[in-house]
């Protein structure tokens, strides 16, 4: 047996801050370009609406049922349950045209219970 050799790889990494917290992000060409997206942000809405059509095509009857098949407590469904009744301008712009929210995905969960007509302004306010 020979002996065991050291390799090391060195991957330019940067450090940002994304909601006041930082995140460490690979170069550009090692990660699928989402837009400039959290994908995070694009994962919580599909989730959202997958939840909300279980519900409506009968699937499922609750909240809790959801929360037992995915393994997450009720009160994660509830709140992210709320961004599939976010206004559709503000899902244009979150899926089609990739712009990121100014705000987290706790603040939009509770900007999803304002009137449609003011949604946009407060999720891209500090654009």
């Amino acid at each position: 047996m020979s002996a065991s050799t050291t390799m090391r790889v060195f991957i330019p990494l940067t450090i940002r801050k994304r909601n006041g917290r930082p995140k460490i992000v690979p170069p550009a060409d090692m990660v699928p370009d989402t837009g400039g997206m959290d994908p995070h942000v694009l994962k919580a809405v599909a989730r959202a609406w997958s939840w909300r059509r279980k519900l409506e095509s009968g699937a499922v009857s609750t909240l809790s049922d959801i929360a037992e098949a995915e393994g997450v407590t009720p009160a994660f469904i509830r709140r992210t349950m709320k961004l599939a009744y976010l206004a559709p301008a503000v899902l244009e712009q979150i899926l089609i045209a990739r712009r990121s929210p100014s705000v987290s995905l706790k603040d939009m969960s509770a900007i999803a219970e304002q009137p449609w007509v003011v949604q946009k302004g407060i999720v891209f306010s500090a654009e």
